[in-house]
């Protein structure tokens, strides 16, 4: 059994940061690449940012380059976001998988429940 639990979100006013961390735990083997994706109501879910099992490389949706940071240690994931706007508002997803492709969501195996973020205007 392999848990991701989300945590960090909240409401905040546009411009403003969060931080938003996960954290995997029960039988996971190393190795496995980790994401973030989010879902606003009435749309599909959408790729944000990935990191490879070392650390070494990240990926990002263009949309939030140069405002959102992933990173993680050990089996912890983090993503720091700056400058949110209002359309950033959504449900943050973590997921945990060993295929690549990190953009692609068929490649985790694991996610998360999700925490929420609202970004007011």
């Amino acid at each position: 059994q392999v848990q991701l639990v989300e945590s960090g979100g909240g409401l905040v006013q546009a411009g403003g940061s969060l931080r938003l961390s996960c954290a995997a735990s029960g039988r996971i083997s190393g190795g496995y690449n980790m994401g973030w994706f989010r879902q606003a109501p009435g749309k599909e879910r959408e790729f944000v940012a990935a990191i490879t099992w070392s650390g070494s490389n990240t990926y990002y949706a263009d949309s939030v380059k140069g405002r959102f940071t992933i990173s993680r240690a050990r089996n912890t994931l983090y993503l720091r976001m700056n400058s949110l706007k209002p359309e950033a508002t959504s449900l943050y997803y973590c997921a945990a998988g060993w295929v690549a492709g990190p953009s692609n969501s068929a490649a985790y195996n694991y996610w998360g429940q999700g925490t929420q973020v609202t970004v007011s205007s």
